[in-house]
């Protein structure tokens, strides 16, 4: 008989810092602030997919045939473009909270995720149904579950080759991307559990939807410019695989320091599956921030720097993020809550200081 495991339940609400904080926000976000926040996130969308489509565009630039550095260049810039596209509106749209039209949020999330080269369903449902409900609890995290290569949760098997995670990591990050487009989609369509995810099943017309959407990102990525330029393989490919370890490392760096460090806390399930935290002191203890405050991060980042907003207003769009954080702040130190914020370098230095220490710990 199949082992049956607990429930997982937060700890009963019992304090009022949800509800003080909410209230704060609320007087915050006048309609006039939620407007200038709506009209914000649509300039940042024209903006970077116009930077996308030049940089695609000049991939067809005669002067580009003659310098492989301005062929790599102009293959990272279209990759991180692409990026930043994704970050600032097709994570707002996954969460409906780029627009108030729940159609236009859908295919802005496809179409950006699918010239990513990624699966926009199968990332959907991994970081709404199981992310967002339960971050950083073992087993029920999609994010920090079964990890093949690095060692995440004090409750993974410890093995040799992670004492040396922390010097090897950075070179596994180059690979993210591209491991995510060629190994990690298909791992996930073939496994019926993942993370708390249980019994997933997918259709024949869904396997091959996203088969033929991977392909035509490398069509579009590689074959075309090759086909219609004097470009060759031996040039393009080079350039594309440069394109993908530097945005690898930008992505990495840009979301794994929001959870994974050494001041976020990985609460962990009693026998009875209860969490030590409400939901919303969970949320901000698994959080952290990096220059949340600054318009300039919000810009770049998305939001993804003001971690702790994001993860108690998932239902506000990115670019309100800045403002509320101080309300953050100041409620949680009026509750005694942990609220976690470090300047980015110090964030990744923690993050390998995190890894280290979940390479030596018995």
């Amino acid at each position: 008989m199949e082992d049956q495991k607990p429930k997982i339940k937060f700890k009963k609400n019992t304090s009022s810092f949800y509800k003080e904080l909410n209230d704060c926000v609320q007087q915050q976000l006048t309609e006039q602030v939620m407007q200038q926040a709506y009209r914000l996130i649509k300039w940042k969308c024209i903006v970077y997919s116009v930077l996308f489509l030049c940089f695609y565009a000049n991939l067809y630039n005669p002067m580009l045939q003659q310098h492989f550095w301005l062929l790599a260049a102009n293959y990272t810039l279209l990759g991180l473009s692409g990026i930043l596209l994704a970050f600032n509106c097709a994570h707002d749209a996954v969460h409906h909270t780029f627009s108030h039209n729940k159609r236009l949020n859908r295919v802005l999330f496809y179409l950006i995720f699918s010239l990513q080269g990624v699966n926009a369903a199968l990332w959907r449902k991994r970081h709404i149904a199981s992310h967002h409900i339960f971050p950083n609890v073992d087993g029920c995290d999609a994010d920090i579950d079964n990890n093949p290569f690095l060692r995440l949760s004090e409750t993974h098997p410890l093995k040799p080759q992670h004492r040396y995670q922390h010097l090897f990591a950075p070179l596994l990050y180059c690979l993210y991307t591209l491991h995510w487009i060629l190994i990690k989609d298909i791992i996930y369509l073939r496994r019926k559990e993942v993370a708390n995810l249980r019994n997933q099943t997918f259709s024949g017309s869904f396997v091959t939807t996203l088969i033929l959407l991977k392909l035509g990102y490398f069509a579009f990525m590689i074959g075309l410019p090759c086909l219609f330029t004097p470009l060759t393989l031996g040039q393009v490919l080079p350039a594309f695989l440069i394109m993908h370890g530097v945005i690898s490392l930008f992505f990495v760096f840009t979301l794994i320091i929001s959870h994974l460090s050494m001041e976020t806390a990985f609460p962990v399930v009693d026998p009875e599956g209860n969490l030590p935290f409400d939901y919303y002191e969970h949320q901000l203890s698994v959080s952290l921030d990096y220059h949340p405050e600054s318009k300039l991060a919000n810009w770049i980042f998305g939001g993804f720097n003001a971690h702790a907003a994001h993860h108690l207003f998932p239902k506000y769009p990115h670019t309100v993020y800045a403002l509320i954080t101080p309300s953050i702040q100041a409620k949680a130190a009026a509750h005694d809550l942990s609220y976690h914020r470090l300047p980015m370098h110090r964030a990744i230095r923690s993050h390998f200081r995190y890894l280290k220490r979940m390479g030596q710990k018995h």
